[in-house]
């Protein structure tokens, strides 16, 4: 095995993993890495998913205090979250590959654009003073929802947490700690199922799986103090960045 390739998805997954610990987003360069290695797409994009899945469950333990606040009724959410992640698992399997090549900078560049929303929606969901209700038709419309970003976060995922802080602000959480702590739960809960699905049906690249899931967590644990160094604007200009990149150089080579 060259080991070239090995080393460029073990950086791209350290970077992915130093991002995800303070902005989010890192599936903007782990997922194009894999392709550019050589992976077919919908191949890196399941690969993609397991090894930073990982990642996820730390961020909710960071979180675990802030979510100990929630009504019961919220956690209602994880129904839709799993049965999304399912379906939208299942749309990638039944994709061709060559259907989702095209999709892929469209996708890249829908994440993208996503994620230079963070900040605005942030902003708003601080102020937004909407009454949190735990009604049977909030609860319905709150469901629906997040079924739907589920099924995107299943079949792609970059960007589904700018989605559901969008969601949560419309919900009317004030929270922006506990929103946080909701949103990586969500999503550990999304990824989790689309994640042991793309295992059950044999679509991961362990050999870069694996090597992804140690430069995932290194970066994690690493890459936190120096993007708090660095700031959370530089930060996200590098996402926004590698994005845009990685979306263009992708639609040209189709």
């Amino acid at each position: 095995m060259e080991p070239v390739p090995y080393v460029v998805v073990f950086i791209a997954a350290f970077i992915a993993g130093a991002i995800n610990s303070v902005a989010g987003g890192g599936t903007l360069v782990s997922f194009p890495a894999l392709i550019w290695v050589g992976l077919p797409s919908t191949i890196a994009n399941a690969s993609s998913t397991v090894a930073l899945a990982p990642g996820s469950l730390g961020a909710v333990w960071g979180y675990r205090r802030n979510l100990r606040g929630l009504r019961r009724s919220t956690y209602a959410l994880v129904v839709p979250s799993i049965l999304g992640g399912i379906v939208g698992a299942v749309l990638l399997v039944m994709t061709p590959t060559a259907v989702f090549d095209r999709l892929i900078p469209l996708l890249i560049l829908f994440a993208t654009l996503l994620f230079m929303l963070q900040e605005p929606v942030q902003r708003m969901v601080k102020t937004t003073g909407g009454a949190h209700s735990g009604s049977t038709r909030w609860l319905i419309g709150a469901a629906a929802f997040q079924f739907f970003v589920a099924v995107y976060g299943g079949y792609f995922g970059a960007g589904i947490g700018i989605l559901m802080l969008a969601a949560f602000g419309i919900m009317g959480f004030t929270d922006i700690h506990q929103m946080n702590g909701l949103k990586n739960f969500l999503a550990v809960c999304i990824n989790g199922v689309a994640a042991a699905y793309f295992i059950w049906n044999g679509m991961v690249s362990w050999p870069h799986a694996l090597v992804m899931i140690g430069g995932a967590m290194s970066g994690g644990v690493w890459g936190a103090g120096f993007a708090r160094r660095i700031g959370p604007k530089a930060v996200r200009r590098i996402v926004i960045i590698v994005g845009f990149t990685m979306a263009i150089s992708l639609l040209f080579r189709l």
